[in-house]
């Protein structure tokens, strides 16, 4: 198979100027996902059934101490 490279990177409006973030890109019908102060580390990839599961957790607090 082979995999598209990632299109629309992006960082989340929340983490302003910060450097120290993740960014999500599209990639296929899912997400590529990305440490953004060490992009030379590469990416890895869901697919979009994953992708929405984990945001819909992020969004409920899951994963909040």
């Amino acid at each position: 198979m082979v995999l598209r490279e990632p299109t629309g990177w992006r960082k989340s409006s929340r983490s302003h100027q910060e450097t120290a973030c993740v960014e999500v890109g599209s990639v296929g019908s899912g997400a590529a996902v990305r440490d953004s102060k060490n992009l030379d580390a590469g990416y890895f990839t869901t697919t979009s059934r994953q992708w929405r599961l984990f945001v819909d957790a992020l969004k409920s607090g899951r994963f909040e101490r």
